[in-house]
């Protein structure tokens, strides 16, 4: 009993600290439960690539950007050009940085993709917008889009591409935490997507990137002194521009 009690203490306290992760998908209407980092045992079968724990990731060099670790999931998602892609975040407590989605084309099996390789294109991102509310480390009003998941079981929505050439693909949604001065914490997760379908196209080299490799520590837009306010309120996501299909190709840029 002892035992037990200090064992679900322990997974309550790790929870409380814990900052965030994809915890669902619900995709073209449907739910698909993601990985349950606290209790593995009852998310065996999930079209999320399993992670080893909700702790932050701290450098852009580190391998465990690109799926938080995960390299593995038994099942996958069917999708469509144009489908709903809705990301869940059972909880999620901070008001500033950027919101990025990227997908990768798997080359053939899902068991043997990796996502190594500058094969990694952006379909979604949120950054920050002064219109809507300050750039500091205050929790509100907040400028920042992420700040639209701050609380329990928040959504984002993506679209797939238009035209995007049918195959398997994960789907990466990644949250930069920047709350904490020249202390980024990145919280990735990947999740396996079958995409249908007719369509041929892919994004050129120019909106592809590696992961890790799309950014540097040093980079600007990665080492924020977010409570300094001599620093100009503006705001460049990192990484390439978003790819929104065949018939749309606009360079997009957050300020």
């Amino acid at each position: 009993m002892l035992t037990s009690l200090i064992s679900t203490l322990g997974l309550f306290a790790a929870g409380v600290s814990a900052h965030g992760a994809v915890t669902s998908y619900i995709i073209d209407g449907k739910t698909y439960p993601g990985y349950q980092g606290f209790s593995p045992a009852n998310s065996k079968n999930v079209i999320q690539r399993q992670w080893p724990d909700y702790n932050p990731i701290t450098s852009c060099s580190a391998s465990q950007l690109r799926c938080n670790g995960g390299t593995s999931a038994t099942e996958s998602a069917p999708a469509n050009p144009g489908s709903k892609v809705v990301a869940v975040w059972q909880q999620w407590t901070h008001s500033q940085g950027p919101v990025i989605v990227w997908m990768y084309k798997c080359p053939g099996a899902f068991s043997s993709c990796d996502g190594s390789g500058s094969g990694w294109f952006k379909i979604d991102e949120g950054g920050f917008k002064a219109s809507s509310g300050i750039f500091l480390d205050s929790e509100n009003p907040s400028g920042w889009d992420i700040a639209k998941l701050v609380g329990g079981n928040k959504q984002w929505t993506s679209t797939i591409p238009s035209g995007l050439a049918p195959g398997n693909y994960l789907i990466r949604h990644e949250l930069i935490a920047l709350h904490q001065a020249n202390a980024p914490q990145f919280y990735p997760e990947c999740a396996q997507i079958v995409v249908g379908g007719s369509g041929s196209a892919q994004p050129d080299s120019s909106y592809k990137a590696a992961i890790p490799g799309y950014c540097k520590d040093g980079d600007s837009n990665i080492r924020v002194p977010i409570n300094n306010r001599n620093i100009p309120q503006t705001y460049v996501i990192p990484g390439p521009p978003v790819w929104r299909g065949a018939s749309k190709k606009a360079r997009d840029f957050s300020a």
